[in-house]
């Protein structure tokens, strides 16, 4: 299925699922996408998280029902998924910048969160840089973590920051970021930074090594400052490549190629590796 169709089919389920419990590897498996690449190509897209939407859209449809109704407060509060009415009038006030009992008075401003539909808008005619090779199996050594989707684009440039601050790059320079497969059922994805492993060669104390299959990789380059180099390159790929591409994303590790030097220069290259096949 198209990369877009897929996002559409997948914000048509939450739609019709807003009063149920959600999960994002429930939304993922409905369009038999990775619930890690869902919500990353979702948030890139969109600029607000899986979370944010359901959340934006449930605060906004219980606004119209206090104004239309005579439900009570209480009432609202469960049938958009909250435990208390208290923690709904913290998440309602919040998005609407007027309590549950306000909004009933006559005259009261909310605020309306509609439904998304995602399109390609072509723009500018900028040409992306990125080559199509064949690799076979490797081996690289990484200190990992386990990061949720949904925070991870802060996360990792924290996990970063983290490993030269320790003084780790002196042990294993971090040549490479390596994003595993989510595992099914969980809601946690690892991610490691490190770099090729020689065979036979010493292993670190706190890091493992990784086994990266044989695979069709789009590789794709990266020119500036980190991390919104790599970011606004990633951006581009899953709403301008993926949407057009002969290739389709599969579902196996992802790869970050770092070179040395200053990665906050305006000439600093990196890549992203990401698995493909031909539609």
């Amino acid at each position: 299925m198209d990369w877009i169709q897929s996002l559409n089919k997948a914000i048509g389920y939450m739609e019709d699922h807003l009063l149920d419990n959600l999960t994002c590897e429930d939304i993922a498996g409905h369009v038999y996408i990775s619930s890690y690449h869902f919500q990353r190509g979702f948030s890139l897209l969109t600029g607000i998280t899986v979370g944010e939407y359901i959340r934006n859209r449930r605060l906004s449809l219980a606004g119209q029902e206090l104004i239309l109704s005579d439900i009570k407060v209480i009432d609202v509060a469960l049938k958009y998924g909250y435990e208390t009415p208290e923690s709904f009038t913290k998440a309602f006030t919040r998005f609407h910048g007027v309590t549950p009992s306000q909004a009933k008075l006559e005259g009261s401003n909310l605020k309306s969160f509609n439904r998304l539909i995602i399109k390609i808008r072509l723009e500018g005619g900028t040409v992306m840089d990125y080559k199509i090779i064949n690799r076979d199996l490797f081996r690289v050594f990484a200190m990992t973590r386990l990061f949720k989707a949904e925070s991870s684009f802060s996360d990792l440039p924290k996990f970063w920051s983290e490993y030269y601050l320790n003084g780790y790059h002196k042990k294993v320079c971090g040549m490479m970021g390596v994003c595993e497969p989510e595992k099914s059922g969980c809601d946690e994805f690892r991610y490691g930074i490190g770099r090729e492993y020689a065979e036979g060669a010493d292993i670190p104390d706190g890091y493992e090594v990784l086994t990266i299959p044989a695979n069709t990789w789009a590789v794709f380059r990266c020119v500036g400052p980190m991390p919104d180099a790599l970011q606004e390159v990633l951006k581009r790929i899953y709403s301008e490549w993926l949407p057009q591409a002969e290739y389709e994303r599969i579902q196996d590790y992802d790869l970050e190629m770092y070179t040395e030097g200053d990665n906050q220069s305006k000439e600093y290259i990196s890549e992203i590796w990401m698995p493909v096949k031909k539609k």
